[in-house]
């Protein structure tokens, strides 16, 4: 069932309500209720929360098979031994780069090519339900569904760190170490810098989906501008583009791992991604409040 059939189905059993009372209206959430058992339900979003799921435990065993020596691999890779928390977040560092967006490009890409690609976009605002809050209901659900699936990354890696290698006091980046509850804090501040940063990606590929019918040349589309910032952000004679590069900041997280936190880089981060959730939500408003809409 597309979202359309969802919000008719809800609305139907009382036509008459809105016309009896055209001033009393209340702040639903039915549409986005809609929107999220509709994305929760699909079965290749829940095929791809369970790839998500399944790297961390994956490395977590790998280490507990083979324990890197000391200085090598990434810091949280080779401080996976010394606590089980750090499964998540070296998980994290990975899925990050490649995993994460895809995961992303393939839910923006259904937001309104895959209405539209089913036949649905047209009948879904005759409901009725405006342009704007269509969008807003849309982006709202793509940061949903980021939250989702860096939970389904960082739930599974500290279960498996946990058991595989226990827990305690922490050892921060900076060298001194928190307990158990600061450190599951800390772990908590990451999955949200991490899903407001692919939030930012989620406007992008909100927009990209206005802009055609088929859902995956706007996942496509997606993937490749993820990878062409990523390839810009490594070429050291662009330094001057890397801040403002969305991805540039992704991997900064480490920073809520010292002790003190450091928040400089954390945010300017932030500040990147809510640039880029208002740019690219406003480009998408302008292209989707005008567009004819033939399916």
């Amino acid at each position: 069932m597309s979202v359309a059939e969802a919000e008719l189905a809800g609305t139907s059993h009382a036509p008459g309500i809105a016309a009896l009372h055209p001033r009393r209206r209340r702040l639903s959430t039915r549409l986005l209720r809609s929107e999220l058992r509709i994305i929760a339900g699909r079965r290749r979003n829940q095929a791809g929360l369970l790839v998500l799921a399944a790297v961390p435990i994956v490395m977590a065993i790998a280490v507990k098979m083979s324990t890197p020596r000391a200085g090598e691999g990434p810091d949280f890779l080779s401080s996976i031994t010394s606590n089980g928390l750090f499964v998540p977040l070296a998980a994290l560092s990975v899925e990050m780069a490649m995993f994460l967006p895809l995961a992303m490009s393939m839910l923006s890409g259904d937001a309104i090519a895959g209405e539209a690609n089913l036949g649905t976009l047209r009948y879904l605002l005759t409901v009725p339900v405006n342009r704007t809050r269509l969008l807003l209901v849309k982006f709202a659900s793509l940061c949903i569904g980021a939250v989702w699936g860096i939970a389904a990354v960082a739930l599974p890696g500290a279960a498996i760190g946990i058991a595989l290698f226990g827990t305690g006091p922490l050892t921060t980046l900076s060298g001194s170490q928190i307990g158990f509850g600061a450190a599951v804090w800390r772990l908590v501040l990451v999955i949200l810098y991490l899903a407001a940063g692919l939030a930012g990606l989620a406007a992008v590929g909100l927009f990209i989906s206005t802009l055609t019918e088929v859902p995956i040349a706007a996942a496509i589309a997606l993937m490749v501008f993820t990878i062409l910032s990523w390839i810009l952000d490594s070429v050291p004679q662009l330094g001057w583009l890397h801040p403002w590069l969305l991805v540039d900041h992704w991997l900064a997280f480490g920073d809520l791992l010292r002790d003190p936190m450091a928040g400089g880089e954390i945010g300017r981060g932030l500040l990147t991604a809510a640039g880029y959730a208002v740019v690219f939500w406003l480009a998408a408003w302008a292209r989707f409040a005008g567009k004819d809409i033939t399916s």
